[in-house]
C-alpha cells in the first residue's frame, strides 16, 4: 500500500513537471508571437509614410522616376513579405522572404533619400522633412521592435532546446523559431559608420 501511494505521488510529481514545461514552451512561443505583432505595427506604420513620401518627392524629382518606382515595388513587395510572416511568425522561410524584402526597400529607400539630397527645394521641404523625420523614428521602433523579437525567439528556443524541456518539446512538435536578421547587404550600410568631412 505503501509503495503504491509512493508510486502514485511520483507519477502525478512527473506529470504536473510535464504540464509546467509544456505550458513554459506555450508562454515563450506566445511571447515570440507578441513580439512579432509589435514589428508588424511598425512596419505597416513605415508602409503608411511611403506613398506620403513619394508623393512629396515626385514634384520636385520629375527627372528620377525609376527611383520612385523602385520604392513602390519595393513597397508592395515588402507588405508581401510581411503578410507572409504574420501567417506563421518565427518560420525560417517567413523571416527570410520577410528580412529580403524588407532588405530591398531599405536599398529603395536609401536611394529615394540620396536623390533628396541632391535637390535642395526636396530637401527643404516641410512636408519632405517631416515624412523622413517621422520614417526615421519609425525605423528606430522597427529595429527594437525587431530586437525584442529575437530575445523572445532566443528565449523560446533556449527553452525548446535544453534537456529535459527538449523532451516534451518533442513530444509536442514544438518547432525552431527563426531570428529575424538584417540581409547581409543590409548590414554593411547599417554598421558603416558615418563620413565626415569638413
Amino acid at each position: 500500500m505503501v509503495t503504491l501511494l509512493i508510486l502514485l505521488v511520483i507519477v502525478v510529481v512527473l506529470g504536473f513537471w510535464i504540464v509546467g514545461m509544456y505550458n513554459g514552451l506555450v508562454t515563450g512561443r506566445n511571447a515570440y508571437k507578441n513580439a512579432f505583432a509589435q514589428i508588424d505595427v511598425q512596419l505597416q506604420r513605415r508602409f503608411d509614410l511611403i506613398p506620403n513620401l513619394v508623393e512629396t518627392a515626385k514634384g520636385y524629382i520629375k527627372h528620377e522616376r525609376e527611383t520612385l518606382e523602385a520604392v513602390i515595388a519595393a513597397r508592395s513587395a515588402a507588405m508581401s513579405g510581411l503578410s507572409v510572416a504574420k501567417a506563421n511568425p518565427g518560420d525560417p522561410s517567413a523571416m527570410a522572404e520577410l528580412a529580403s524584402s524588407q532588405g530591398m526597400l531599405n536599398g529603395a529607400l536609401g536611394r529615394l533619400m540620396a536623390v533628396a539630397e541632391a535637390y535642395p527645394d526636396l530637401k527643404a521641404n516641410q512636408n519632405m522633412m517631416q515624412l523622413s523625420e517621422e520614417l526615421t523614428s519609425t525605423e528606430n521602433k522597427v529595429a527594437f521592435a525587431r530586437q525584442a523579437f529575437n530575445d523572445s525567439v532566443m528565449a523560446y528556443n533556449n527553452r525548446r532546446e535544453v534537456f529535459p524541456s527538449s523532451v516534451v518539446a518533442g513530444m509536442f512538435q514544438f518547432t525552431p523559431a527563426a531570428l529575424l536578421e538584417i540581409p547581409a547587404a543590409d548590414q554593411a550600410q547599417v554598421r558603416a559608420a558615418p563620413k565626415v568631412q569638413f
